[in-house]
């Protein structure tokens, strides 16, 4: 017993050792450069996702071509505030966890983050709403997030609302991954939380550096080097070394070894891509071949497509942390004053809300990290960055097949038999007063449903998955039916509507099989 006792008590003191945060330097600066370069955080983000607005997800899987304007003018954030509001998620969803942080302090538990984000009123998609789901029907973070839980767990979700994660922790690129840690698997797993991991340490050292290929190679340094998204990073780094004035050669040579995406259903074999791997190369290709040139630098990531208003906002929000508010280009910020007393869609918190505390969150962390805070400056315990624990969804799956279903459910079970270790069914759920006319479903002739069909998923006779599909998307299941832990082999799978009433159908559509890498 003494032996045990012992060996606990060492491996405790290991464990403490291996989680306090490693210190390199000390960085001063006054609260006005501190706040000023919070500032330009938030509003470099509102303005780069203004600027790629236009073309989200118009152009997916290929460059924007120059001959493609992209229009700017003063009242362009204005108009987006008051006609499109929808396009600031990467705001307000940050806002959320914000908020809470505000209310109950830093050692907030992730249940409160949780929560909030399952409950709050703003449409979700992807990886979000696979998580709203999930917590609201007791799964809770971070198996929310997680791949065998979250088939859109590589996605970009986390990335594009990791901002305040850097913001809060300037300098402390570790503090930020800890912050990631509670909120980022929420939603993510894998490289879809890597994404975030990386951009809230790029926004950390943004704070004790203004150059830009410091802070991107820097940051890296939090995410695992045996990992896919690590191993894409480097490549973008390798190859804008190997020629710093040809960013459209670096995309297509990203696009052709990276492009593919192995999760998100509407991903797997399409041109549609929202997988966080890919569209972090994007915001890379702004920061690195964008040369500390804001307008440059939004335009390249802008171009590369794809989520292309997300990926702006992100290399836009971390080159603005970098130079400050203050010397982002006017002709960029002529709009802002139009906005920033106006409250984001679903919040009562306007961008001057925003930089005040976020300006008070970053004053708590520098204190409860090892810095100190005076009348009129503070001091900051720079961290060295530590890489974070190995994670890879779908490791060692490759998908074998897509295929498209002409299926619906009745009052007898629809019957599919796979060869492989793995399968999702992507479904769509309408009332039609056409039953099972496919013809017509396909023209969209139905209507909003009116009943929460109660569904079950049997694998080879064994019940694998139980799941409801309410009416109201705000709250349903968007993941579909899956099971990734097959054994090699034939499986026979059936799905059963336990509640089918006429008219409430509903549709399988599509179904991905994986197997096994050779």
């Amino acid at each position: 017993m003494k032996v045990l006792k012992v060996k606990n008590l060492l491996i405790t003191a290991m464990v403490m050792l291996m989680i306090q945060p490693v210190y390199s330097q000390s960085l001063e600066m006054s609260k006005s450069d501190l706040l000023n370069k919070i500032k330009g955080g938030w509003a470099g983000q509102v303005i780069g996702c203004t600027y790629g607005g236009p073309t989200e997800f118009r152009f997916q899987s290929k460059m924007i071509p120059d001959d493609h304007e992209i229009a700017w003018s003063d009242s362009a954030m204005h108009w987006w505030y008051t006609n499109v509001p929808g396009l600031y998620d990467d705001i307000y969803m940050d806002l959320t966890f914000v908020e809470i942080f505000e209310k109950e302090g830093l050692d907030a538990p992730a249940s409160s983050f949780a929560n909030a984000f399952a409950n709050a009123e703003y449409m979700l998609w992807h990886a979000n709403q696979g998580a709203r789901y999930n917590i609201l029907n007791g799964i809770m973070p971070p198996e929310s997030g997680h791949w065998l839980y979250n088939p859109h767990a590589d996605d970009i979700d986390y990335q594009i609302e990791a901002d305040f994660s850097g913001l809060m922790a300037p300098g402390m690129v570790n503090t930020s991954a800890e912050i990631s840690d509670k909120i980022g698997h929420i939603m993510n797993y894998g490289d879809g939380w890597y994404g975030g991991v990386y951009v809230g340490a790029m926004y950390t050292l943004a704070f004790t550096s203004d150059d830009v290929n410091y802070v991107v190679e820097e940051a890296l340094k939090v995410i695992p080097a045996e990992s896919k998204y690590y191993r894409c990073m480097t490549d973008i780094i390798a190859w804008h070394k190997e020629d710093p004035s040809d960013w459209k050669a670096t995309w297509s040579k990203a696009h052709d070894k990276w492009n593919d995406d192995v999760g998100c259903p509407s991903g797997v074999n399409s041109d549609f891509n929202i997988d966080a791997t890919i569209n972090s190369a994007w915001v890379l290709l702004g920061l690195l071949y964008g040369e500390m040139d804001f307008e440059k630098t939004l335009d390249i990531s802008t171009r590369g497509g794809d989520d292309s208003d997300c990926n702006p906002a992100t290399a836009g929000g971390i080159l603005a942390t970098m130079i400050g508010y203050d010397k982002i280009p006017q002709k960029w910020t002529a709009g802002l004053p139009l906005v920033e007393d106006m409250d984001f869609k679903y919040t009562t918190i306007s961008l001057n809300k925003t930089y005040d505390m976020s300006f008070r969150h970053a004053l708590q962390v520098i204190e409860a990290n090892g810095g100190t805070v005076t009348e009129d400056s503070v001091t900051i315990a720079v961290q060295t960055p530590e890489p974070v624990a190995l994670e890879q969804g779908w490791d060692g799956m490759a998908v074998k097949s897509k295929t498209e279903l002409d299926l619906s459910t009745g009052k007898k079970p629809v019957s599919l038999e796979i060869e492989g270790t793995g399968f999702a069914i992507k479904l769509n759920y309408a009332d039609s007063p056409w039953g099972k006319n496919i013809k017509n479903r396909k023209k969209k002739f139905f209507a909003k449903p009116k009943v929460t069909l109660e569904v079950e998923m049997y694998v080879d006779g064994e019940l694998s998955q139980k799941t409801t599909f309410p009416p109201e998307y705000h709250v349903r299941n968007n993941n579909g039916l899956w099971n990734y832990q097959l054994e090699p082999g034939k499986h026979k799978i059936e799905v059963k509507v336990l509640n089918h009433q006429r008219g409430s159908e509903m549709f399988l559509e599509e179904l991905i099989v994986y197997e096994a890498v050779k």
